[in-house]
């Protein structure tokens, strides 16, 4: 029987040997088809049918869905070598649904890098080559919008490179230093002969900021010189020497250590508090809450964190907005100085309630009223539940409400 059985087994063993490397192919182009490295086939847009058309172009900070093969377990995807953020939610084996990185180099993307979509899995990587473009400049703050001549001035913003012309105020900027990653634009500011707007020009389109800078009149409520609506509070000066740069007279916020949820705003340089004044015109009142911004220049020589600036209209606190650039996220806190003068820019959206950390006004009638007006007051207090980290001695001038949209 042994024999026989031996006999039969070894007969039959090309057939055995065959059909194991017959499973171990199949096994192995199974493992080809699921596992196989990305293959990006093409770029859609990012909207609901009809509207998710495949594109040719994208441009930064734009979300779209790339198509193709293996897209699962994705590890990495880069755009002109800039990494995105993931989201394995937005993923599947022939989609993947990302947001193109806001903030690209492009004067710095080394040329193999440019018009490329990098996709890397833990199965293999892809380049894929697409036109991935610039769209035009914006910005989003101006330093010092009052500043003299002299003075450092930087225009915040995205996609300010390739810039072929740059204005401030009607006067033309001829030397200025772009930051890599188009996020600013430096330069010392000429003399200046007019109001007017900020305008960037680049390769890719013109921004312009739809308020003027070097303007003290526009929208402004009080400047403490030919606008002087100031009531009481804190003292005024007009002396370069604390604050050099000053265009006038301005006033001083002031106040040593505060103990733990001080709020004595009242008390001698902890409040700015003016006449009732036109905040907007009525007939804006029905524009988007969104639109307007209260803004003020600010100056602090010391390092400054734990007290809070705030504003509220008419004494009413029932809508408070926060001044707190030492916080950071996440609890951290950094103590804040300026060099020289500063521009502040609080959206009228974000007045709120609950001390400043609730719900915003449904619109600017709810916000200021029927007529919209009302004293603006700028008071100080310690909110947390610890003596501040340090006083504040900081010079406050130009406060007005202009539209920022």
């Amino acid at each position: 029987m042994n024999k026989v059985t031996f006999h039969q087994i070894y007969r039959s063993w090309p057939l055995f040997v065959l059909a194991m490397i017959f499973t171990c192919i199949q096994s192995a182009c199974k493992k080809d088809v699921t596992t196989g490295g990305p293959e990006i086939t093409s770029v859609r847009n990012y909207a609901a049918s009809p509207a998710d058309t495949l594109v040719s172009t994208i441009i930064t900070g734009q979300r779209v869905v790339l198509i193709g093969h293996n897209l699962k377990d994705a590890v990495q995807i880069s755009f002109n070598g800039v990494p995105a953020s993931i989201n394995s939610v937005l993923f599947s084996d022939t989609s993947a649904t990302v947001l193109v990185p806001e903030v690209i180099p492009f004067p710095s993307v080394p040329a193999e890098s440019l018009n490329t979509i990098r996709y890397v899995t833990r199965q293999g990587a892809t380049t894929f080559t697409f036109s991935i473009a610039a769209p035009p400049p914006s910005i989003t703050a101006v330093s010092n919008e009052n500043a003299k001549e002299g003075d450092s001035v930087y225009i915040s913003g995205l996609n300010l490179f390739f810039i072929s012309e740059l204005s401030f105020a009607g006067t033309a900027i001829t030397h200025f230093s772009e930051a890599t990653d188009g996020t600013s634009v430096g330069f010392v500011l000429p003399a200046l002969t007019q109001s007017g707007p900020v305008v960037v020009n680049t390769k890719s389109g013109i921004a312009t900021t739809p308020y003027n800078v070097n303007d003290d009149k526009t929208g402004v409520l009080c400047n403490f010189d030919d606008i002087n609506t100031f009531s009481w509070g804190t003292n005024t000066d007009n002396s370069s020497v604390a604050f050099p740069g000053n265009r006038g007279y301005y006033a001083v916020l002031k106040n040593d250590v505060l103990p733990a949820g001080d709020g004595n705003w009242w008390n001698g340089g902890r409040s700015i508090n003016t006449n009732d004044v036109q905040w907007i015109p009525t007939d804006s009142l029905g524009v988007s809450i969104d639109d307007y911004a209260l803004k003020f220049e600010i100056n602090v020589p010391a390092a400054w964190s734990g007290t809070s600036i705030y504003v509220v209209k008419g004494y009413a606190f029932d809508y408070l907005a926060r001044y707190e650039p030492w916080q950071g996220t996440n609890g951290a806190v950094t103590p804040f100085t300026t060099k020289g003068w500063h521009t502040v820019t609080i959206p009228l959206s974000l007045f709120r309630t609950n001390d400043g950390k609730g719900t915003a006004a449904a619109d600017l009638t709810t916000l200021l009223g029927a007529t919209a007006t009302g004293a603006v007051n700028i008071q100080t207090k310690n909110f947390s539940g610890s003596p501040s980290a340090s006083g504040l001695q900081a010079a406050v001038d130009n406060i007005r409400v202009v539209k920022i949209k």
